[in-house]
Order: structure tokens, then sequence, then C-alpha cells
């Protein structure tokens, strides 16, 4: 059986910046170990190792794009991981480094509208993380059969 990872990240307290962990938590495929959390840490690293895929969900603001986008992913060494904290590709190529192998990868980006302190999402990010299920659907599908 496949092992797919997602991973949902961002600040539930921040209004549309906790998209990606609603998406994650919304996420109910039999193969997907789906993981909501604030920020990709290093440890992530030793999931992501095992994973066949591995699916990152994240928000944007609006104005960079109004439409969910998805890209595929490739470890990249030049996003340093600041601190404790790190973005798909720096965690991927931490993965590489660490276990000689990475999962293929994908990023979903949910635009979002309202980034103030809040425990909801906009209607416009809601409508986005429905999209974007649909998209994930998809690219588990896609490659899973």
């Amino acid at each position: 059986m496949s092992n797919v990872v997602a991973i949902g990240y961002g600040n539930d307290l921040r209004s549309d910046d906790g998209i990606g962990q609603r998406v994650a938590h919304a996420l109910d495929f039999k193969n997907v170990k789906s993981l909501a959390v604030h920020q990709l840490t290093p440890e992530l690293a030793d999931t992501l190792a095992s994973a066949d895929l591995a699916i990152f969900i994240d928000a944007c603001v609006a104005s960079e794009s109004t439409e969910v986008q998805v890209k595929p992913l490739s470890p990249e060494f030049s996003n340093v991981i600041a601190g404790h904290t790190a973005d798909p590709r720096s965690l991927l190529a931490l993965t590489q480094a660490l276990y000689g192998y990475c999962p293929p990868a994908w990023w979903v980006i949910v635009p979002g509208e309202n980034f103030a302190i809040g425990d909801r999402l906009s209607e416009f990010a809601e409508t986005g993380v429905a999209i974007a299920l649909e998209k994930i659907t998809q690219i588990i599908s896609q490659d899973y059969r």
C-alpha cells in the first residue's frame, strides 16, 4: 500500500493562515497520514523519509494569487532552515541529506484574505479549502490507483 504524507501548516490563530491545518484535518484517506502543524520543522524529515508521496498545504495572501495553486516540489538546499522552521523545499533537501531519499512532492497553496488574529476562515478561504481538497484527491488518485 502506498504511503502518502500530507502536511498542512500555518497559524490557526491568524484566521486564513490556518488554511493548511484545516485542509489537513479534513483529509480522510486510509493511505494518507495527515499532519496539521503550526510550522515545518526539521523533525518532519523522519516522517517524509518513509513516504511514497508528500503533499504540503499552505496559505498565501490573495494578492499573490486568487486561485488554488498546485506546484511540484524538488529539494532545494538554497532555502536555509532558519532556526526551527523550514519551507517544503528545504525540508525535502534535509530529508534527502539525512536519509538519502525524499519522496516526490506537491505544494498546494490556497489564497486567503484575512490574516488577522482569529480562529475562523473567511468565506473566500473556505472556498479555497474545498478546491484544495478536490485537487489533493486528484493528486492521490492520479499517482496511486
